[in-house]
């Protein structure tokens, strides 16, 4: 099963590499989330991109490391399930549509690795 985890992991951490790669390349938060830099919405979602920065680096600690997955499956379902609700709740606006679809995508991966993480240790 850990190699299973680990591709888990992995898979969540490439959804969230784009919007962590906006810290650097701040063009992208035109591109991802349709804010016209200069504004204060551009600057929330560049600091944004550092926190998914760091869910991207708990992605990878969880993907090489099983004592972390517990708390890290905890961090990225928050992550996931608010922005899907959020999302719903706003009334669906197509602008974000593609990145529900990410979280869409890697809720099965999440299910998989928290239920992994949380599973009593089977002795064999």
């Amino acid at each position: 099963m850990p190699v299973i985890a680990a591709v888990c992991w992995g898979a969540l951490g490439l959804i969230h590499l784009l919007p962590a790669l906006a810290l650097f390349r701040s063009s992208m938060i035109s591109k991802l989330y349709g804010v016209p830099s200069g504004s204060a919405t551009f600057l929330l979602l560049h600091h944004r991109a550092a926190l998914f920065l760091c869910l991207l680096l708990v992605c990878v600690w969880a993907a090489l490391r099983s004592e972390v997955r517990p708390l890290a499956s905890v961090v990225v379902a928050i992550s996931m399930i608010s922005f899907l609700w959020l999302y719903v709740a706003a009334g669906q606006p197509a602008a974000l549509r593609q990145i529900a679809i990410a979280d869409l995508a890697g809720l099965p991966f999440l299910v998989i690795a928290a239920w992994l993480a949380f599973a009593p240790a089977r002795e064999g």
